[in-house]
């Protein structure tokens, strides 16, 4: 098996509806586990919180949440954000008016000094995400 790299966001309260968003966003499987699933809540009114949700998209994404029991130290994302760049202006596009449905766009899908269109947004859920097209040749 070969050594990946994706996103695992923490949430509080609000991974499993999160997650949903994504899989309606990209498509694709989502599997969630929950902490009851595993006998792992401390809280039993935390139980049908998320332990743990990966979601595998169609076009080889993999996004993986999890929310933060009130036992432990929450803050909410910062300082970061996930990026979705290429060529496809049609796809891109699409992802950009899905995950800036309900959020905020701080920066437009527009053509920045280096070409292309390139935009940022935070969705609502509080995720940043970046989105770069490439210019067309």
């Amino acid at each position: 098996m070969s050594t990946t790299l994706n996103p695992y966001l923490s949430f509080r309260d609000t991974a499993r509806a999160a997650m949903e968003f994504y899989r309606s966003v990209f498509g694709g499987e989502l599997a969630i586990d929950t902490f009851a699933a595993y006998d792992m809540g401390q809280d039993p009114a935390e139980n049908d919180l998320v332990m743990h949700a990966q979601l595998d998209t169609p076009g080889g994404f993999t996004l993986m949440a999890s929310d933060t029991p009130r036992s432990l130290p929450y803050a909410p994302p910062a300082g970061f954000a996930v990026s979705l760049s290429g060529d496809d202006d049609t796809e891109l596009e699409g992802y950009w008016h899905a995950l800036s449905d309900g959020g905020a766009i701080t920066m437009p899908l527009e053509t920045p000094p280096w070409g292309g269109r390139f935009g940022m947004l935070t969705d609502r859920f509080g995720v940043d995400w970046m989105v770069s097209i490439a210019p067309r040749n």
